[in-house]
């Protein structure tokens, strides 16, 4: 009510200048008095002490510099172990059914009503298993982490995520609502990339596109926790085993954190030269999750058509990963010629040819590398199934890690596989989801080469640094 007062003091102090005549006290005393009725009239007072509500409370730990990013990456952590260790029963379930059971019933049945090998080995041998593979794998923990993300987004913690991002993006040259799309791409690069429509400015959503690939989707998990079992863990003690392991993993994800931003600021400052958009952040108050539209954006729209697409790209993929298997020039398969040609530098950064043929070929899906490399392993070496030509995985690590020592693997193959899983080329469906939203072939090259450029310096320094050491 003060400044209310003095405002009409000045407006009346205002009329005396203007008019150069004397108002008298009384006038003033009156505007004063009838002022203070039209206030008691439509101003209540409270002089109770409002209590914070429910609201202020959660936002006061989920958004606060010192606790928002530990309750952050603490959820985070939550999504991503909920998602692989429920992923395990059903993923393991549909491959028993559509590899263990259905694969030999149809296999078998080609090869009775006669139909050529080779036919039934890129249709069956490749183009189904592939398939097969990206289903069993890829589906159950989409099918886990986007209902998960969509409840999460329902409930109104996402927005929090973009405050508490926002600083450090802004400071990258990014906007903060990368944040949610680097989010969305642990669950799928492609799905990410088609979340950067939420990002107005045409610039910072090209930084966020070719950056989402940084983030580790569900399809390069299951790779990463495989090498980090046998290569990190096997390294301690058993009973530490699986948290040096979940730690490695959990490293490498942090890791492609940190270069989005990274790489999100040397755009910015180049290519994309700009600076970072300011943006109106609304905090919509916390609210009970709508389950069954819930299920419906996340089962429908997102799981099933990035399923979809990354089926329609594995199959012709299986196809050619049978056809380099099993197509030979004087008792050597094509594949066979590529790893020998690429070995030497392949093995200069800590890798293998092994390695690089698996993800070359295996670009329509990286669901498919571990059932390739071990394919491709026993190729090689003569184990495990060796003349087979056909994908495979084993029931234990043990098994696996016999496989991978055979083929001449060390600690240091197997640091540098976690690291060029996350610094590689995008699968075919990013590439083409990437494309769409863009509508650019250079920005897609970009996007598609960068990780690549990087994957290789990074294991040529790292595998420097190991030889000096050990």
């Amino acid at each position: 009510m003060k400044n209310g007062n003095e405002t009409i003091l000045k407006l009346a102090e205002s009329l005396r200048w203007q008019s150069g005549e004397h108002i008298h006290d009384t006038l003033i005393e009156t505007i004063y008095g009838e002022a203070e009725q039209i206030a008691g009239r439509v101003i209540s007072r409270d002089h109770t002490k409002a209590a914070p509500s429910l609201d202020r409370t959660i936002d006061r730990l989920v958004t606060s510099r010192w606790t928002g990013f530990p309750v952050m990456f603490m959820l985070l952590a939550l999504v991503f172990w909920i998602t692989v260790e429920g992923a395990n029963v059903p993923s393991a379930m549909l491959a028993s059914v559509l590899i263990d059971y259905l694969h030999p019933v149809i296999h078998t049945f080609s090869v009775s009503i006669g139909t050529p090998w080779w036919i039934t080995g890129i249709l069956i041998d490749g183009a189904y298993l592939a398939g097969a593979w990206v289903v069993s794998v890829m589906l159950p923990p989409m099918a886990i982490f986007f209902p998960m993300f969509t409840l999460l987004e329902d409930f109104g913690y996402l927005p929090r995520v973009s405050f508490n991002m926002d600083n450090l993006l802004k400071k990258a040259g990014a906007h903060g609502k990368q944040a949610l799309t680097m989010s969305m791409g642990f669950g799928c690069n492609a799905a990410g990339v088609v979340a950067t429509r939420v990002i107005d400015s045409p610039r910072e959503r090209l930084i966020a596109i070719i950056t989402n690939n940084f983030s580790l989707c569900n399809g390069r998990w299951p790779t990463q926790i495989l090498i980090a079992s046998i290569f990190i863990g096997g390294l301690v003690p058993a009973h530490l085993a699986g948290l040096v392991s979940a730690g490695a993993v959990v490293a490498v994800a942090v890791l492609g954190i940190a270069l989005t931003l990274v790489v999100s600021w040397g755009l910015s400052r180049s290519v994309l030269r700009g600076e970072a958009s300011t943006f109106s952040l609304e905090l919509p108050p916390y609210r009970p999750p709508r389950i069954w539209q819930t299920l419906y954006t996340s089962v429908i729209d997102r799981t099933l058509i990035v399923l979809w697409r990354a089926v329609i790209f594995a199959v012709p993929a299986g196809a050619v990963i049978w056809i380099v298997a099993n197509v030979k020039i004087d008792d050597l398969s094509l594949a066979e010629y590529f790893i020998h040609w690429v070995d030497p530098f392949a093995i200069f950064i800590g890798l293998n040819g092994v390695i690089l043929l698996a993800y070359v070929i295996a670009i329509p899906a990286n669901e498919i590398v571990i059932p390739t490399v071990l394919m491709l392993t026993a190729l090689t070496t003569g184990v495990g199934g060796a003349g087979t030509g056909v994908m495979f995985e084993l029931d234990s690590e043990s098994a696996t890690a016999a496989v991978l020592m055979a083929g001449g693997w060390t600690t240091l193959t197997g640091i540098n596989l976690m690291l060029f899983s996350l610094l590689h080329n995008p699968c075919s469906t990013t590439i083409y989801t990437i494309y769409k939203e863009t509508g650019s072939v250079k920005w897609t090259v970009l996007a598609t080469i960068l990780p690549i450029v990087m994957g290789v310096v990074t294991c040529f320094f790292v595998a420097q640094v190991w030889r000096l050491i050990f």
